[in-house]
């Protein structure tokens, strides 16, 4: 039912990988990390921890799936941001760049909103349904195919607990 894609290991060396990056890239910033509820929430942590610099910490949720595994094409914004963003540099810690149409709107959203820029952190680019020219600024993994669950990742809001990314063989049965 389940074969893994990513181990835990992977994903922490990841993690810390690009939570140097950003340090390094903006050592100098007023930064924002924005994640999107629910599936970087437990990415959002994680990256937090590892980027050693002040910054503030938000979400926002936005659904496009519902209980299914395509997307609805619809995105429907349950959840804003909290603090304010004109003017600042954000970073929204997505799970995975699918179609790209969440991310791109996300960054709309920010940019009519006065944000000074918005850069995207994904732990997972998969280009293999998009539709929206997208390009993440910071990628964990590029996966090529299949339905993902675990570290975030869900399928009808289940396997979002589990500590490695699994390829789901028969998401129709979780």
């Amino acid at each position: 039912m389940k074969k893994i894609v990513l181990s835990r290991q992977e994903i922490a060396k990841k993690v810390r990988e690009l939570g140097q990056m950003i340090t390094r890239d903006f050592a100098h910033d007023d930064l924002l990390l924005i994640g999107v509820l629910n599936g970087a929430f437990i990415f959002t942590a994680d990256l937090a921890r590892e980027i050693d610099l002040p910054l503030q910490i938000d979400f926002i949720r936005v659904a496009s799936y519902g209980a299914g595994s395509l997307s609805s094409g619809t995105i429907t914004f349950t959840k804003d941001v909290e603090l304010p963003v004109a003017n600042r540099k954000i970073m929204l810690v997505e799970d995975i760049v699918d179609t790209g149409r969440t991310i791109a709107r996300l960054q709309q959203h920010f940019l009519r909103h006065g944000a000074a820029s918005v850069h995207i952190c994904a732990l997972i680019d998969k280009k293999e349904r998009r539709e929206v020219e997208v390009h993440p600024d910071y990628v964990g993994f590029e996966v090529a195919e299949g339905f993902l669950v675990g570290y975030g990742l869900d399928f009808a809001e289940q396997y979002r607990n589990l500590p490695d990314v699994f390829h789901l063989e028969n998401p129709a049965h979780p």
